[in-house]
């Protein structure tokens, strides 16, 4: 082990040094500072100007969170990490954009007929995959019925849920695909970038062996697969072949290579970009945002970007179906333990926003009150001794990840509820373990974070019940499905919000999670990377300023006047 694994609390020390350094400011479009605010959050990337040149050549060193065990997109399990990589190397057919809405990607348009059920995606001519066939509406046909588990050679689980509204797919002629639904599904684009986790995979890859289908990822994306040394390297590099280009003419992407290295420790993350061992990160520490990277980014020292738009929450997932949680006075008096202030100054230093609810603002269907219980230590304590007088159990299982950042928080939380009675235990795992035991129903409280900010159709995957098996929750809850099935089938703004709302209440009622906060992610990078964002989508839109599923990694360049990391 050397010497950089053994001690990251060095961090410390080396903020404080670069903190002192003082350095060439940042500016926007307007040649104005662009600076984090005291939350870490900032209004663009932090960047030089705007009209400098991006530069062609370098290699990225990429630090994630941690890293999916597999790249056969439709059988995967994608996490953020996994998420950051899928954009490297495949292309979804349609992506968010800066107005709220999803711009075609892959596709050149996507057009609703017949009520919302019926779905024509033309496609882009001339678009190859990195192993050197077509894209054409035969592979795009035999991609969607591998996610909604109707191609023979892939075994699929988590898609099939979000594909299930799905009747038939067609390929009509080369470059046209058909898709109709069982009932009318306004949100459709939005499930074709399913969170950031679909990605449009090559024939081979798509008929290939579950190892070979595995290891071996072929999309049309802007960085071709080269080598994995799982757990410690995955490795990409430039598609030479790749259809996009700037707007000037220049063939995207700039970087010559990528190299995505997980770190699942958030402390050695930043550690390991000060120290020059990666030139990216990025992070949902709510502190590290708030105060590390803040403070660096407005020395010069960093580029960021970070935001809460359209975020994902934080909470803890209660299973339904296992005792003690499998009972309402159980949720409702573990909710009332938790003082989600308290919590938020321990674990973040107060910079996180505290969350209510399963939608952060700004996403259909929040709401500023939704019923879900407030801090009463006295009621929860009384709960718990007349679930214990009645016989039941009040020990439980809380599973967790590794990284320091969430078992500090964790620990508080734990502390809380043995206050008023609980037999809380910890039991610590991977990110990668942690979801199988998630989507195995193996926990009994699990640190999780989902729901981001997509439309709130995307959700319909996680909460329908009826056997469901990635309703991780294990609940069943007639409100909540009949509302799922409301904001699917209808195209007015009102009524999709009208049901949305309607969720996030029975949530607040039933406790099925114990809401923390808003997750805010961020993108740091060494001073002279830039690009975050990436450029402006092909039907001319902005880019989204979300990045809690991903960012485009086509327009990532390095100054050439200062020295690639």
């Amino acid at each position: 082990m050397s010497a950089r694994h053994r001690h990251p609390a060095r961090l410390l020390a080396i903020i404080l040094l670069a903190t002192s350094v003082v350095s060439t400011a940042c500016s926007d479009a307007d040649g104005e500072v662009v600076k984090a605010t005291a939350n870490g959050m900032t209004a663009d990337e932090t960047r030089l100007d705007v009209g400098t040149t991006p530069h062609r050549g370098g290699q990225l060193v990429y630090g994630l969170e941690a890293e999916s065990d597999s790249y056969c997109l439709p059988e995967a399990q994608l996490a953020a990490g996994g998420m950051a990589v899928l954009r490297a190397m495949y292309d979804p057919l349609a992506v968010p954009n800066g107005k709220g809405g999803y711009s075609p990607y892959l596709a050149k348009a996507i057009t609703p007929s017949n009520g919302y059920r019926t779905w024509t995606i033309a496609l882009r001519s001339n678009i190859t995959f990195h192993d050197g066939s077509p894209l054409d509406a035969t592979v795009v046909k035999n991609n969607l019925d591998a996610y909604r588990g109707k191609y023979k050679a892939r075994d699929v689980l988590l898609f099939t849920f979000l594909f299930d509204n799905i009747e038939s797919v067609e390929a009509v002629n080369e470059l046209t695909v058909e898709v109709t639904t069982t009932v009318p599904w306004a949100a459709f684009p939005a499930a074709l970038y399913g969170s950031g986790r679909i990605g449009i995979v090559a024939q081979k890859q798509l008929d290939a062996d579950p190892e070979t289908c595995r290891t071996n990822p072929i999309g049309t994306g802007p960085f071709r697969f080269v080598s994995w040394d799982e757990g410690e390297s995955l490795k990409v590099t430039r598609y030479d072949k790749y259809w996009q280009k700037d707007k000037s003419g220049t063939p995207l992407p700039y970087l010559n290579a990528i190299d995505f290295r997980p770190i699942p420790n958030s402390d050695q993350r930043l550690s390991d970009l000060l120290q020059g061992e990666v030139n990216m990160i990025h992070t949902s520490v709510p502190t590290d945002i708030g105060t590390n990277l803040v403070s660096l980014a407005n020395e010069g020292l960093i580029n960021m970007f970070a935001t809460a738009n359209q975020t994902e929450v934080q909470y803890q997932m209660l299973n339904a179906s296992k005792a003690p949680f499998d009972q309402h006075d159980a949720r409702v008096a573990a909710a009332q333990a938790l003082d989600l202030n308290t919590i938020n100054q321990k674990a973040n230093k107060g910079s996180a926003t505290v969350a209510n609810g399963a939608f952060a603002p700004g996403v259909i269907g929040h709401l500023d009150d939704t019923g879900y219980p407030t801090y009463d230590a006295a009621a929860a304590k009384a709960a718990v001794a007349a679930i214990r007088s009645s016989g039941r159990s009040v020990a439980f299982r809380i599973v967790t990840d590794a990284d320091p950042s969430t078992i500090r928080h964790v620990e508080v939380i734990k502390q809380m509820l043995e206050t008023v009675g609980f037999e809380p235990t910890l039991e610590v795992e991977t990110q990668e373990d942690l979801i199988e035991r998630a989507i195995s129903g193996d926990y009994e409280m699990a640190v999780f974070r989902n729901q981001p900010g997509d439309d709130p159709d995307s959700n319909y995957v996680w909460w329908y019940g009826a056997g469901n098996p990635v309703n991780f929750n294990k609940f069943d809850d007639p409100i909540i499905n009949a509302n799922l099935e409301k904001g699917r089938s209808t195209a007015d703004p009102v009524e999709r919000r009208k049901a949305y709302e309607a969720i996030n209440r029975q949530f607040g009622k039933e406790a099925y999670n114990l809401w923390l906060w808003y997750a805010p992610w961020a993108v740091a990078e060494a001073p002279n990377v830039h690009g975050i964002l990436g450029p402006t989508l092909p039907d001319g839109s902005p880019p989204a300023k979300r990045i809690v599923t991903g960012h485009p990694l086509l327009g990532i360049w390095i100054d050439a006047t200062g020295a690639a990391r």
